[in-house]
């Protein structure tokens, strides 16, 4: 007899319910598996029954014990009990399957998925067209995440006269038809990870359909409703198909006319609007003109409703009818009005209810007197002249409409995602408004959408679609520049852009002021970070951040853990990008007041209506007696004292219910806030040290809290902190090494010493022995690399012993992060001249590396490197690195040995087929350095080895195809480095070498990504530098081969790159180019030197004239004059230039 339990563990009845459930569900189940097939009115009756009673069930409830492999093996059993003549049971067990799938969210075997899907198939084919919605909805619940499995059945469904292709094609009456077959295309084109995707044709003929579809035009006798589902179903389908993977450009996918469709999509349905587009958009600089036609007789009488009642509108703002009526309006969930009257700086709101506001925004009392920003679609339930119903269904279409929209943002998202952001900054304006439009229609943009839809589901995706935008746009928007006066004969690209920014900055500042919905709140700010760590304010005239960082400061006070983090992620990126900035140093100077929410332009909609969290209450700040004195640089920095409080000082007040958990202690913040706050110390540190090197000593006791916490996120944070503090000091002193070595400015050699005394003497240490979270320890390794040398040296002895003690032990760590970060922080510790006679006494011993260096060493490290060139990316550009070292090294004594051959061979066609690859430019970049790193070495077999053609062909042809220049300079480069002759080959190798940089020369000016362009330059200069060079090698055998690339139309082009550089206009090449100064100082070679050495080449080749032979004279001769063509003309233009430049000092008036 088992014991008595006591009433809290007997079993409730809920659960007594749910085991009946389960049990009545199984005992149905094995009487559906024991029935067998027969024509029999009893079998009919008993399926019927059975049908019914599986179907009632709710299997998202009660779905514990029943395995995918029962529900398959009861659909396949019930299939074959149910023959295509029973349309009464096919339609019933069409719905079984569609609920088994849907709510136990089975994904059926390969057997069972052939199976049904030819039992639906054959359904479709013979049964009356009353039946074929059930169908289409079960087979669109057996195809989901199926599309890789499906490839029997793609022909009868998806080929000509395919049975989704007719169902789901626009001129289908049948409206339920249509959607049910475009569930199906939608699920098919889901892409599902480790499975292959949908195969062509199908997957471009799954894209005409939903295209068309969403091209459609609404039938007369379609209900708004049901047209809002169909175009849901389309724009869900075309959201999977843009997810299977990256964009290609096809003949029938045209990405201009999908971007217009979800343009037209997003404006779907939007209150006071009707929107005209183009039907294709077209990449371009400039905006599209869209037309806004008048509004309809609703929105006027509207219009006209609204000035009556917009007293009214502000008494109700508050109360909670507005909330109801938000509720009521959107369906959306919370933040569907705006609590409280809403203010602009200067804006105004039109009839239609567009806000043309000012270039300032800021938000003032309640009792001001400036225009609301109050959207038209704002009206309470006695401004409607809809009865009782219709307002329902009004209420209820405008949700539809909603979701019509909400999908299009998502399927826009998607786009961003897909598409290379190079091709889609192509319609950056069609999107991004450039001017406020004041005195007529407002620009139709993601912008208009996060300011006046009602939804706050909408406005969230406008704002998180502008956010991938924003994301990864700092190349692009780099091109942004408004510093010079404005032009008025034409208005250049820069300053589009710059327009562009401005308004983005204006219209996100209107949205943060506007919106009531903490989730759509959290988006906002998020945005604005995207933006701001783009945006090259250094480039701008300044006054764009100012707005900003006054309206997000009373954001860190939000009752809504999210919106705080998100703001602190705001101040993160203001005071990391482009620092430091001259108008982010002014704000920091400004100390908090007491009085900050009550002064015009700080306050938030939510903080006048909840007086959530003053500023002086968590900073402790003194208001300032001349009432908002800004503070020299002396003065604290409120930023560093709030971060510094948000991590160490619990929490005072109650929290929304979002705040509950993720705290690190009951009473302090929570741990997102936390993180996020030392994270903006971090970056404050690392861009404005010296607004915050007073407060070192105390930084690092908040760091030394942090590391001595449990949770390893806050260790690391105060870890990266004190690597910041590190850095700081190191830099200071690193900047000053040209003046004094103690500058005022820097902070003390004994109070750094003391710093780093108190640091090393707390929990650092146990940071680096746990070996539990080897991030951390990799954190901390650089920590300790981020000593100041003069410091280290005034440690005590047993300090400095300690922090070598610890690296040395570290650098046997097994894991990959930790063995690196201690080995770097012991390269650093080598360069302190307290330490040099420590390392000169452990490497006396080590004497001519090359006689000591080991064969078997060396094989080894070949071998190593030529298999790490096939891993992951950021293992192969080392791999390729080591690769060209490797090869440089190697001496006669290693390649006279049988052993090197085949490793040689091996490496060579490593860094081949890399050059050639897919990697990225990176990796390219590196395999182009390391060839031309190899080829240095005069001992390799360059000219006759086997590998040596191939080599060459490689980077021939880089050099005219790839599409980033940084990889064509390196590849050039590689291509001018042998110094002799016979090291290119035979006269067919030496001749392609030529012809490919002739032609990268000829075509240097031509690029798909305009952000190429700042290239052009350092490309030109570094061919022509290694045309010169094959100039001064070339033999008479190679004559033919120039004088064919000199008699055509491409003489006066490449003479004209010619003359530029030697004329010493062109750029100069810098070493590198890719800031890596020293690796290439023989690659470099001034205009100067290039003259010289044409003039050499030239002297040579005439000496040559006068013996050669008739049959090579004519060769000879088109060579030699156009070299004298390019010598003459680069003098006449220095002569030019000489003389320009006197007559302009002759001109200058002179001082008196």
């Amino acid at each position: 007899v088992p014991p008595l339990q006591s009433a809290s563990l007997l079993p409730s009845s809920a659960d007594r319910v749910l085991k009946k459930n389960i049990y009545t569900n199984f005992r149905c189940f094995n009487k559906l598996r024991a029935l067998r097939a027969s024509d029999s009115a009893t079998l009919k009756t008993e399926l019927n029954l059975l049908f019914d009673q599986l179907i009632s069930e709710n299997y998202s409830l009660n779905h514990e014990g029943i395995r995918a492999e029962v529900v398959c093996e009861m659909l396949i059993h019930a299939s074959r009990l149910v023959p295509l003549s029973q349309e009464h049971l096919i339609i019933k067990l069409c719905q079984l399957i569609h609920q088994l799938l849907n709510q136990l969210q089975v994904i059926v075997d390969e057997h069972t998925l052939d199976v049904l899907v030819s039992y639906c198939s054959r359904a479709l084919r013979t049964c009356s067209s009353w039946t074929h919605t059930e169908v289409l909805l079960a087979l669109s619940s057996l195809l989901y995440g199926n599309g890789s499995r499906c490839h029997r059945h793609l022909p009868e469904l998806l080929g000509p006269g395919g049975i989704l292709v007719s169902h789901g094609d626009p001129s289908q009456p049948e409206i339920e038809l249509r959607r049910s077959a475009l569930h199906c295309i939608a699920n098919l084109c889901l892409s599902v990870p480790g499975q292959p995707y949908l195969e062509e044709p199908y997957k471009g003929v799954c894209y005409g359909i939903l295209l068309r579809t969403l091209q459609s035009p609404k039938p007369p006798d379609v209900e708004d409703i049901v047209f809002c589902t169909l175009l849901q179903s389309a724009l869900k389908g075309m959201q999977y198909f843009l997810n299977g993977g990256k964009w290609k450009a096809v003949p029938n996918q045209d990405l201009g006319t999908l971007l217009a469709i979800l343009k037209r999509l997003m404006f779907y349905g939007l209150p006071g609007i009707s929107v005209e587009m183009p039907q294709v958009l077209y990449p371009a600089p400039l905006p599209q003109y869209e037309t806004v036609p008048a509004a309809k007789p609703e929105p006027s009488q509207d219009s006209t409703a609204q000035k009556k009642t917009n007293k009214k509108r502000r008494s109700r703002g508050k109360g909670k009818k507005a909330g109801a009526e938000g509720k009521k309006d959107g369906e959306e969930g919370e933040g569907d009005h705006i609590s409280g009257p809403l203010k602009t700086g200067a804006g105004g709101v039109d009839q239609s209810g567009w806000s043309h506001g000012s270039q300032s925004t800021s938000v003032t009392s309640p009792s001001g007197a400036t225009p609301q920003l109050y959207p038209s679609w704002k009206k309470g339930s006695s401004d409607s002249e809809f009865s009782d119903p219709e307002g329902g269904m009004q209420s209820k279409l405008r949700l539809y409409q909603a979701r019509v929209r909400q999908s299009a943002l998502q399927c826009f998202l998607a786009v961003v995602k897909c598409v290379e952001k190079r091709i889609l900054y192509g319609y950056w304006s069609s999107f991004v408004p450039d001017a406020p439009g004041i005195g007529g229609p407002p620009p139709l943009t993601l912008l208009t959408i996060a300011l006046k839809d009602p939804s706050p589901k909408v406005r969230a995706g406008s704002l998180q679609v502008l956010s991938a935008l924003l994301e990864g746009s700092r190349q692009f928007l780099s091109n942004a520049e408004d510093t010079s006066a404005p032009r008025q004969a034409f208005t250049p690209f820069s300053a589009t852009l710059a327009a562009s920014v401005r308004e983005l900055h204006r219209c996100l500042l209107l949205a943060l002021v506007a919106e009531s919905s903490c989730q759509t709140l959290t988006q906002v700010l998020k945005c604005l970070a995207h933006l701001v760590s783009n945006v090259p304010y250094n480039r701008l005239r300044p006054g764009l951040l100012s707005p900003l960082w006054k309206q997000i400061r009373p954001y860190v006070r939000h009752r809504d853990v999210n919106v705080r983090v998100s703001s602190l992620t705001l101040f993160g990126a203001l005071v990391s990008t482009q620092a430091p900035l001259p108008e982010i140093q002014l704000l920091l100077q400004q100390p908090g007041s007491t009085s900050a929410l009550s002064t015009p332009g700080i306050s938030t909609p939510q903080e006048l209506s909840h007086n959530w969290r003053l500023p002086a209450r968590r900073d402790g700040e003194a208001s300032s007696p001349g009432g908002g004195v800004e503070g020299g640089p002396e003065g604290p920095c409120w930023l560093l004292q709030l971060c510094v409080s948000l991590v160490t000082q619990p929490r005072e007040e109650p929290y929304s219910d979002s705040d509950a958990g993720g705290s690190s202690g009951a009473s302090l913040e929570p741990s997102p806030v936390r993180l996020e706050a030392l994270q903006v110390l971090a970056h404050l540190v690392k861009g404005y040290f010296s607004m915050v090197q007073t407060y070192l000593l105390e930084l690092g006791q908040l760091s030394a809290r942090c590391l001595a916490e449990q949770d390893p996120s806050v260790q690391l944070h105060g870890a990266k902190l004190l690597e910041e503090l590190g850095t700081g000091v190191i830099q200071q002193y690193r900047a000053d090494a040209n003046t004094t070595p103690q500058s005022a400015k820097c902070v003390p050699v004994c109070q750094v010493v003391e710093f780093w005394s108190e640091v090393l003497g707390g929990p650092l240490i146990s940071a680096l022995q746990n070996e539990q979270h080897p991030t951390l320890q990799t954190s901390a390794c650089d920590t300790l690399s981020s000593i100041l040398p003069q410091a280290f040296s005034q440690l005590p002895d047993k300090t400095q012993v300690l922090c070598i003690t610890i690296l040395l032990g570290l650098t046997y760590s097994e894991n990959s992060l930790v063995k690196p970060a201690a080995v770097r922080a012991l390269g650093v510790y080598i360069l302190f001249p307290c330490l040099r006679e420590v390392w000169d006494h452990y490497t006396c011993h080590i004497y001519n590396f090359q006689e000591e260096f080991s064969d078997m060493l060396l094989l080894n490290m070949l071998r190593s490197a030529t298999k790490a060139s096939g891993d992951k990316d950021r293992v192969k550009s080392n791999a390729v690195r080591a690769l060209g070292n490797l090869l440089h090294f190697l001496q006669p004594v290693h390649l006279g040995k049988p052993v090197f051959e085949q490793p040689l061979q091996e490496a060579m066609r490593a860094l081949i087929d890399t050059v050639r690859g897919d990697a990225t430019m990176k990796v390219r970049w590196n395999a182009c350095y390391a060839l031309g790193n190899a080829f240095r070495n005069h001992n390799l077999p360059l000219g006759s080895a086997v590998w040596s053609k191939e080599a060459y062909s490689a980077l021939s042809y880089v050099v005219t195809s790839c599409k980033n220049f940084k990889v064509r300079i390196k590849s050039a480069a590689a291509l001018s480095v042998p110094l002799t002759r016979d090291r290119y080959g035979d006269v067919h190798q030496f001749a392609e070498v030529w012809r490919a940089l002739a032609q990268a020369l000829e075509h240097s000016e031509e690029t798909e990504d305009f952000l190429e362009y700042r290239y052009c330059a350092s490309l030109r200069s570094q061919l022509c530098r290694a045309l010169l060079h094959l100039l001064s090698v070339c033999q008479p055998d190679d004559l033919p081969a120039l004088r064919s690339s000199l008699s055509d139309q491409s003489r006066p082009v490449l003479q004209g790159f010619l003359v530029h550089y030697l004329s010493d206009k062109g750029v100069t090449l810098a070493a590198g180019v890719d800031g890596a100064a020293g690796e290439e100082a023989g690659d470099h070679v001034v205009p100067e030197d290039g003259l010289m050495v044409l003039n050499e080449t030239l002297t040579r080749l005439k000496g040559q004239l006068e013996e050669a032979v008739l049959n090579s004279s004519e060769d000879l001769k088109t060579v030699v004059n156009f070299l004298e063509d390019v010598v003459r003309n680069s003098e006449e233009m220095k002569e030019s230039d000489s003389k320009g430049s006197s007559l302009t000092l002759s001109k200058s008036p002179q001082r008196k």
